[in-house]
């Protein structure tokens, strides 16, 4: 991006990161996990990753803003249906192929573009809030003790009203505090949404009060809008008219 004369990343898409080998297997361990304190245990896998994902990200990009949008896809997308596949998972986690295939059931949803993704798995399962806070803003103290300009934006993805907005920025707020402390360091940052949903949109006066920047999901908001798949052929001609 910066070859190309980029001034700044406009979002970060973290699922992305998650997708990478070295992430997957602690992300599946994460999805897995019954309990908060196991979903802690594989979160802690995945932070020095992250960590160093974002430091690469906030030193190519010395002095340009870089948003950075927290976790977004469907959780089945980490867990495939396909059971030779399934049974890799199982071997690789320890688990019985049994307890792989039951997930995939919990975690089947008519539609989840629609479903739960999002702020919804912060809210659900706020630990993976805190760790992509902690992440995002140990890195940037790290790169700031290099001497490079950072300034990082944490997008909070898929909001529907101001509640839920405020409900992950204290989350990321309390994380950014305690992280200062250990560091005996602060960086400036800020936290954004994005306004993805018709909600989102109606009620944007709302949350402008407390986001600190907003960015436009127009794909989402296009096809939730007007109620079209976008990855519908059988549509696609009808508004190309």
């Amino acid at each position: 991006a910066r070859d190309f004369g980029a001034k700044g990343i406009g979002l970060a898409r973290t699922e992305h990161m998650f997708f990478e080998a070295d992430q997957i297997i602690p992300m599946r361990e994460m999805i897995m996990a019954e309990t908060t304190k196991a979903r802690r245990d594989a979160l802690r896998k995945i932070l020095p990753i992250q960590r160093k994902d974002m430091e690469d990200l906030f030193e190519i990009m010395d002095g340009y803003h870089v948003t950075i949008r927290l976790l977004d896809p469907p959780l089945h997308e980490f867990i495939p249906k396909e059971k030779e596949n399934q049974e890799e998972i199982a071997k690789a986690l320890g688990l019985p192929v049994d307890q792989i295939r039951s997930k995939v059931r919990q975690l089947q949803e008519i539609n989840p573009m629609l479903g739960h993704r999002g702020c919804r798995l912060g809210i659900s399962f706020p630990e993976v809030t805190e760790v992509q806070a902690r992440a995002i803003i140990e890195a940037a103290i790290s790169i700031k003790r290099k001497g490079l300009k950072v300034l990082p934006e944490i997008m909070v993805p898929l909001v529907g009203k101001v509640g839920e907005f405020v409900n992950q920025e204290k989350i990321v707020r309390q994380t950014a505090e305690q992280v200062f402390v250990e560091q005996g360091e602060r960086i400036e940052y800020k936290v954004g949404t994005m306004i993805e949903v018709p909600r989102a949109a109606v009620t944007a006066d709302e949350i402008a009060e407390k986001a600190e920047f907003f960015s436009f999901g127009t794909n989402d908001l296009t096809q939730l809008t007007l109620g079209v798949d976008r990855d519908s052929d059988k549509l696609s001609g009808l508004f190309n008219e």
